[in-house]
């Protein structure tokens, strides 16, 4: 048989000694079978598995007010017939898509019923947009140019631990960062600074302290104060200022006053370092309370609002 040159088209020749076995499949196949999985516009609204388009719409809904007085639902949705094909498309500089309406059922609740009672059910059909619709070369048409999907490799959700290695700051103090890779949805890094400052970035976009994460996730700042440091207790009374001994969290401070038993023993002295055999000495004198300068509690931040009783004052608020 003879070719022209206009069909160009060549003959495939094989010097091999065995017959070929399997014949070369049909490599787009695999694309075009999964966006068609994807989309299961052939398919009827009834008769979708949870899968592709009909996945994400079932994860999104339902969509419930913040009062709780009205709710949306989804129902199914629906492709439309594509405006252009795919040489009209690349001629006029347009995207080779079809027209993606939803079905959404609107259920609006009673306010004025003790119990929860339907008031009105709407249904409607709403627009979505455009959906990019695969051509049989297993491409896309976007803005008229032919386009391809690339795979990629995706993180794995998980937790992870690192440092700098010393390389970030001049000191070559080891900044730790951890990162948390969700299976769907934004990165979350937290890091440390210099001075030991947690914050946290979401995307890896501008940092900001990690005080507002915990806000955001509903923590007041007596919450956050109570949690994450350690407190003391001073109880102002006739006496003066009454402090709540704890041994153990005076390890290796400078004593900033005498720190004597009941019976005027002085256990540690002005200036002199605490040691463990002062937090035993304290411990075995049994002393739980002792009475500090005025100016021990100036520079401190309250953990809790200072009420007063009789009034209901406010007197200083949390983290003053």
């Amino acid at each position: 048989m003879s070719y022209s040159f206009t069909e160009k088209k060549r003959i495939r020749k094989s010097f091999a000694k065995r017959e070929s076995v399997q014949e070369v499949p049909y490599l787009l196949a695999m694309q075009l079978e999964s966006y068609k999985a994807f989309l299961q516009a052939e398919i009827p609204a009834d008769k979708r598995t949870n899968d592709g388009l009909e996945s994400t719409f079932r994860s999104v809904f339902p969509i419930v007010s913040h009062s709780g007085n009205a709710r949306l639902d989804y129902v199914s949705f629906q492709l439309g017939a594509e405006p252009f094909d795919v040489k009209e498309c690349q001629q006029r500089g347009l995207t080779y898509a079809a027209p993606l309406r939803v079905k959404v059922r609107l259920t609006i609740m009673d306010k004025e019923a003790s119990k929860p009672t339907v008031k009105e059910v709407k249904e409607q059909e709403v627009y979505m947009g455009e959906l990019p619709l695969m051509t049989e070369n297993g491409s896309f048409v976007i803005n008229g140019t032919e386009r391809v999907i690339v795979s990629q490799l995706h993180r794995s959700p998980g937790v992870f631990f690192e440092h700098d290695r010393g390389k970030t700051h001049s000191s070559g103090k080891l900044l730790f960062s951890a990162r948390i890779i969700p299976y769907r949805g934004s990165w979350l890094d937290f890091e440390f600074d210099p001075k030991d400052y947690l914050y946290f970035r979401v995307d890896r976009r501008r940092k900001m302290p990690v005080t507002i994460l915990l806000k955001a996730l509903g923590y007041t700042p007596e919450q956050i104060l109570q949690t994450f440091n350690d407190t003391d207790t001073f109880h102002i009374g006739p006496k003066g200022v009454e402090f709540e001994l704890v041994a153990d969290r005076l390890r290796g401070e400078v004593a900033k006053f005498d720190i004597a038993d009941k019976a005027g023993n002085v256990l540690v002295a002005k200036d002199k370092r605490i040691t463990v055999k002062h937090i035993r000495d304290i411990e075995k004198a049994g002393v739980t309370k002792i009475v500090v300068p005025t100016d021990f509690i100036m520079g401190r931040a309250i953990v809790a609002n200072i009420i007063d009783k009789e009034t209901g004052e406010v007197i200083a608020n949390a983290n003053d």
